[in-house]
Parts: C-alpha cells; sequence; structure tokens
C-alpha cells in the first residue's frame, strides 16, 4: 500500500469533507481515506498496482471537488490577496444594495430612479443587475451545491444553491410581471435576499479562512525558518550554495546570528543555540564538537562547522511537518458524532424545508411567505459550525502541542490523553539522562583490569543502550583504542555478546547467566552493588565469570518534580525495568515513584502493559530504547524522548523533542482542554440549530419573533464564529508550570 496526501479545494462544510470520504473509500483499489476540512487534505491509502495518482484525482472531481495535487511541506501556499479585493468590492455592492431596497424604510433619501414607488420598473431591474453579480460573486458556492446534489452528497452548498435559486427565480418571475404593468408585485421582489445571503455565506468563508490559517502557523513557522541559503566549505574556501545545492558530508559553516542550514554533527567551533522551534524549551544551549545540531536553529554567539547529515525530507523540521499534518488528517473518536450527525442532518433539512413549504400553502398562507420560510430553513441550518467543531480544534491543539515540543502521531492520541490513570517509566535514558559512570571493577580472574576493560568497551560499543556511553568514556580517559568485534549481539532483555580475539565474551545481568546456565557464585557482591544504586553487569569469558562491573547512572532533575506533578492530577506512576530490584528502588524512592516492576524482559514489559489495561487502566508508557518498543506499541499512549532509537519513536505515538518529562503532563493538560473545547463547540453547534431551526419554521411568530434569509444568513456566521473563537483559545494555553 502506498500514501498520499492531496490537497483538495472546493470543501466547505463537514457534509463536503464526509460526502468526499466516503466517496473515496467505496472506490476498489483504496483500502482507506480520511479528508480533513480545515487542513483542506484527503489522506489516501490505496493499491499502486490497481490505482494512479491521476485516476485518484479523478476520482475527487468526480466527487464535485478538485485537487490541487500533493501536499508540499516545503511550499505552503500563500493567501492571495485578490480575495481580500473582491470581498471589499463586493461589500460595498452590499451596501449599495441594502440601500437601494430598504434606505427608504429608515428614512434615507433616495433618488427617484432607484425609488420602487415612482419608478419600479427602474428599480427593480437595478436591483436584479446587481444581484446577477453577486451570483457571480457566488458561482462556486451554486457549482458545488449542483455537484453534491447530483453525486447525492448534500452539502452547505447545496441548501443555499436551492434557497437562492428559488429566491432568484421567484423574483425573476414577479419581476417580469413588473415589466407588463402589474407594479404591485414590486414589495414582493428577493432579489436583495439571494445576494445577501450569498454575501453572508462568503463572509463567513473568508473569517473561516482566516481562523484556519491561523491554526496552521505552527507548521508554517517550521517551514519558513530554514534558511533558503548556506555557506559551505571547499578546499578551505566558504562558499555560498542554496540549500538544495547542499550534499550529505558537505561542510556548512555557521557565524554567529546565522541559522542552521541542515542538520548534522559539529566538526569545529562551539555556540549558544536557540532550539525553541523544536523542543519549546526557550533557554539556549551550548553546542560543541560531537553534537548534533537541527536545520532552523539560531547560532546567538559562535563559529561553526558542521558536517551536513540530513537534508531535505530527511531533515527533523520535514518529518516533524510530516507528522504534524499526518496527525491532522486522522480522526479523533469524538469526531465520529458530528460525522454522523452531518450525514444524515443536510438530508433531513431539505426535507423539512419542503415540508414548511407544503404546510404554509395548506394552511392557506400566500405562496410568498411560504417561499421566505422554506428559504430562511435552508440557509439557518447549514451545518458550517458542526463540521469545524471537531477538526479545527484538533488542528489547533496539534500547533500548541508542536509549540511545546510535544509531537503528536495522530488526532485520537489527543482524545486518549485525557482519559490516562497510569503512566509507566522505563528507568535508563528516561528517568534517568542515561550518563552512566563506572562506579566499581570486582575482578575474579587474573586478566589485568585495562585488558577486560578494553574488551567490555568494544563489544559495548556496538550496542545502542545508553550503558555503553560509560565504557566509550573509559576508553577515553584511559586513551585506549577499542578492539575489533565479530559476531556481535544483541540478546533482548539479557545483554549482548561478541568474539574479540576469537574469545566470546558475554556481557549482560544476571539473568543472561541463567539463559547460558553459567553457575554465579557473587550474589552477595551484586547485592551490595546493586543496594549501592550501580546497574549490574557481569563480564562471562569461556563460560566463565571474570568480572562485575557496578555503573550508576544520573536520574534527571525534574523527575521528582514530574512524578510529584503526575499525583496531584491523581495519576498512578510505575517504574518498569530490566534493572535490579534494589538498584531500580533505590532511583524510585528518591523521585517519589509509586510502584516497581524490576528485572523484566522486553516481552514481560509489553505483557505487563497489556495487564494493566486488563484492569482498566488507561496506561501511557514513556521509554527511549529498542526493549521498548513492544511496550510502547502496547499502551493506550506510547511516548518517546527524541534522544531515543528510531524504532522506540516509531512505536510511540507521543514524541517530546527536548526529553523533557514535563512535556508529559503538558499533553495531558492539553489533551484534556481539547476535548473540552470540542464537547463545548458540538454544544454550541447543536444548541444553534436547536434553537434557530424552529424560529426559522415560524413556530415563534404568535410572539413576533421571526427571521428572514437575510438574518438566517448573519446568524449562521455568528454561529461558526462562535466556534471558531472557542477552537482559537487553544492556541493560547501556558505550560503547567
Amino acid at each position: 500500500m502506498k500514501k498520499i496526501i492531496l490537497k483538495i479545494d472546493g470543501m466547505t462544510c463537514s457534509a463536503c469533507s464526509n460526502g468526499l470520504e466516503k466517496y473515496l473509500n467505496k472506490q476498489d483499489g483504496i483500502s482507506n481515506a480520511t479528508v480533513n476540512l480545515v487542513m483542506a487534505t484527503a489522506s489516501i491509502e490505496y493499491d499502486p498496482s490497481k490505482l494512479t495518482l491521476s485516476q485518484i484525482e479523478t476520482f475527487v472531481k468526480k466527487a464535485g471537488f478538485e485537487s490541487l495535487g500533493l501536499y508540499q511541506d516545503q511550499k505552503q501556499e500563500k493567501k492571495q490577496n485578490h480575495e481580500k479585493i473582491k470581498f471589499f468590492v463586493f461589500g460595498i455592492l452590499a451596501i449599495i444594495l441594502l440601500y437601494i431596497s430598504m434606505g427608504h424604510m429608515i428614512g434615507l433619501p433616495t433618488f427617484s430612479i432607484f425609488n420602487m414607488h415612482v419608478s419600479p420598473r427602474s428599480y427593480t431591474l437595478t436591483l436584479f443587475i446587481l444581484s446577477l453579480f453577486f451570483l457571480y460573486y457566488g458561482m462556486d458556492i451554486l457549482k458545488n451545491g449542483y455537484k453534491n446534489l447530483i453525486h447525492k452528497t448534500p452539502n452547505m452548498d447545496t441548501l443555499v444553491s436551492i434557497g437562492v435559486l428559488s429566491s432568484m427565480l421567484y423574483s425573476i418571475y414577479h419581476m417580469i410581471l413588473i415589466f407588463q404593468g402589474k407594479i404591485e408585485y414590486v414589495d414582493s421582489l428577493y432579489f436583495e435576499s439571494a445576494a445577501m445571503v450569498i454575501f453572508f455565506m462568503k463572509l463567513g468563508r473568508y473569517l473561516d479562512g482566516m481562523s484556519k490559517d491561523k491554526t496552521k502557523q505552527a507548521i508554517e513557522q517550521l517551514v519558513q525558518i530554514t534558511p533558503s541559503k548556506a555557506i559551505i566549505k571547499v578546499d578551505g574556501v566558504e562558499k555560498e550554495v542554496t540549500i538544495d545545492e547542499i550534499k550529505k558530508g558537505d561542510i556548512v559553516v555557521s557565524h554567529a546570528g546565522d541559522r542552521i542550514s541542515v542538520d548534522g554533527e559539529i566538526t569545529s567551533g562551539k555556540a549558544h543555540l536557540d532550539e525553541s522551534f523544536i523542543t519549546g524549551e526557550s533557554k539556549p544551549v551550548n553546542k560543541t564538537i560531537g553534537q548534533k545540531v537541527i536545520a532552523g536553529s539560531l547560532n546567538y554567539d559562535g563559529y561553526l562547522e558542521y558536517t551536513a547529515e540530513r537534508i531535505g525530507k530527511e531533515s527533523t523540521i520535514s518529518q516533524i511537518v510530516t507528522l504534524v499534518v499526518e496527525a491532522t488528517n486522522t480522526k479523533a473518536p469524538i469526531a465520529k458524532i458530528a460525522d454522523k450527525v452531518s450525514g444524515f442532518f443536510v438530508p433531513a433539512v431539505m426535507l423539512l424545508a419542503i415540508l414548511a413549504l407544503v404546510i404554509y400553502l395548506v394552511l392557506g398562507y400566500s405562496f410568498e411567505q411560504a417561499l421566505t420560510t422554506f428559504i430562511t430553513v435552508l440557509v439557518v441550518a447549514c451545518p458550517c459550525a458542526l463540521g469545524l467543531a471537531t477538526p479545527l480544534a484538533i488542528v489547533v491543539s496539534e500547533g500548541t502541542c508542536a509549540r511545546h515540543g510535544i509531537l503528536v502521531k495522530k488526532s485520537e492520541i489527543l482524545e486518549n490523553g485525557s482519559k490516562i490513570s497510569t503512566v509507566v517509566f522505563d528507568k535508563t535514558g528516561t528517568l534517568t539522562y542515561g550518563t552512566l559512570k563506572i562506579s566499581k571493577i570486582i575482578h575474579y580472574s587474573d586478566i589485568p583490569e585495562q585488558e577486560i576493560m578494553q574488551s567490555v568497551a568494544s563489544i559495548e560499543a556496538k550496542s545502542t543502550h545508553p550503558i555503553g556511553k560509560a565504557f566509550q568514556e573509559y576508553l577515553k580517559e584511559h586513551s585506549l583504542e577499542p578492539l575489533p568485534v565479530e559476531n556481535f549481539e544483541n540478546i533482548s532483555g539479557y545483554g549482548i555478546k561478541g568474539t574479540i580475539d576469537q574469545t566470546e565474551i558475554l556481557l549482560g545481568n544476571a539473568k543472561l547467566l541463567d539463559y547460558y546456565h553459567i553457575s554465579n557464585p557473587y550474589l552477595q557482591d551484586e547485592n551490595t552493588l546493586s543496594s549501592e544504586g550501580n546497574s549490574i553487569i557481569y563480564v562471562v569469558q569461556n563460560q566463565k565469570i571474570v568480572a562485575l562491573i557496578g555503573v550508576n547512572d544520573i536520574v534527571k532533575e525534574n523527575a521528582k518534580q514530574v512524578i510529584q506533578d503526575l499525583k496531584k492530577n491523581h495519576i498512578e506512576t510505575i517504574m518498569l525495568t530490566g534493572d535490579h530490584q534494589n538498584t531500580a528502588s533505590q532511583i524510585a524512592e528518591k523521585i517519589g515513584i509509586d510502584q516497581v516492576i524490576a528485572n523484566v524482559v522486553p516481552s514481560q514489559k509489553a505483557d505487563i502493559i497489556k495487564k494493566l489495561k486488563e484492569e482498566g487502566k488507561k496506561v501511557m508508557m514513556c521509554g527511549d530504547g529498542i526493549n521498548d518498543s513492544p511496550a510502547l506499541a502496547n499502551a493506550d499512549i506510547g511516548v518517546s524522548v527524541s534522544s531515543g532509537t528510531e524504532i522506540a519513536m516509531d512505536s510511540s505515538d507521543v514524541i517530546l523533542m527536548n526529553n523533557d518529562l514535563s512535556k508529559i503532563l503538558d499533553f495531558i493538560t492539553i489533551s484534556k482542554h481539547t476535548i473540552r473545547i470540542i464537547k463545548q463547540n458540538l454544544f454550541w453547534a447543536f444548541f444553534y440549530n436547536t434553537l434557530m431551526i424552529p424560529i426559522a419554521l415560524g413556530i415563534l411568530k404568535p410572539i413576533g419573533i421571526a427571521i428572514n434569509p437575510m438574518i438566517a444568513g448573519i446568524a449562521m456566521v455568528i454561529s461558526s464564529l462562535t466556534v471558531i473563537l472557542n477552537s482559537l483559545r487553544l492556541r493560547y494555553l501556558k505550560k503547567t508550570r
């Protein structure tokens, strides 16, 4: 299966996006299609052996919409000024139209040529011509309404189109009668109502478009933050090139005040870099030789040379943009409520409007009154607010998470985050820095310490576990070179092994000894080291234990505060680790974790997560290593720190970009606020339609409350604005601390 994201033009409400989504999912060769109203995109998984991109775009066209091609994360569309100018021009025309048609009602002076009683024919013709301009202005609405009706996916445009065209045809009929001399029909013209409904629809869309653009700011800022040019060093000479000209391995130069051009590793110099756009952390980070730099980072004060490693779509920024866009193209379970309602809402409104027309005529009302009610019901019931209620809040929330240094892969995760009751932490590299130091070496053979450590460090250098860094530091401190290692193997959950000079060496915990059926007479030494907070590594050569090494880790500075904050929010905390019980318990006690589950292998971690879920708990797992991947995948929400391995980040649902555990509570808080906002939006959307449809039907006429199509158009705009402004509140959420 292949996955693509298309930009879609012509969607205006949830009925549009739902109709397109259903149509695409019916097509042979498409396994799954998800349409996002706010981002105006369609995420499509399809079988490339059955379909091509052009065929998929043809499906989009047949459904009544237009494909603008593949979503290009590096080329965000710029809003065109002509839309603004058009709106301004038609705003003036709307004022002129209202002045001519209603000015006399409030005592404004009128020209005799435009006076309905003095010159009814010129008055009628003027209104007709002005309304034609508005029909042209709203041609996209009329076309979409017609297409969606033909494709049996009626939407908001369909409702408006039927209302506007009914009003226009009725008024044209009366215009013909007026020109035949029956001037009494001059009071039965609805040209201005049809025109103003289109104008208010366009107003709503214009405001809606502005708000949607604001929700994309986090993505646009990431895209635009990368410089278009860079300086590379060629044969010792600096040369300015475009970003597209940089190749992997090039030496790129950054001066104070420059932005880093591509992801890479520093080979010379040092500087403080601002990475807040990625990590959410405003404090500059000191970077020096051997450390990684991220494209878009701002060099505050130094000179750097770095090797280009990840460019184009491989860069951190591109991957983040892709993740955010893909996340907004997934649907939270709560969104299905609005989808189901929208599916039958538009046809139900059309039926209701027709019934109202018939009932009014049967009851003896004039055709004019019946038609006005028919049009008002169609216009006031437009499900725009309902369509925006969930997707707009999700997109704004995704942007808020991104600004806080939290990447969320799927929108349903935002909903699940509000339900979390238990957070399970891996220890090494998650609760601790993974910056390990060798604290003690106990010898059980005549082999010299440096020889043992050189062999151990050479094998550990092949491992991705943070513990390997401690041995690399040992080599540096003692000016030793790593030895060639053959037959390296990672024994998941137990340790590692490798062959040096034809001697097989095993490195790992006590379970490794059981795995290879090696007797262990040194349990007392292990317990002593563990009680001092050490992680344990047995060194085995030729099936004999030759040494026992204790390695200490450093607990992250804010780990204790994070645990306290989670507890204040009534969230249970558990440490899940392959380390010795004594070592794990010491760290747990230091930071206040509720429960410790130690001495577990990777498969057991996943089983423990499953068991917690079976107990009815909503479980979040936070880890960073390959060993954590099964547990991350099995949790309700898997959280990986960005320094973790790629497989851990692939298995996780949420990535913390600056390794800051406090972001866990930030994420849960954002999630709770998002669900609250969505529920409020759905309430207001349902409340609006529940209130306005009966008024449009004329139920409250006996007590003097009634509306016409023009007022209905204004009410529709106000309902959409309520949902938009409520959703935008998510942009201003502050950190939990």
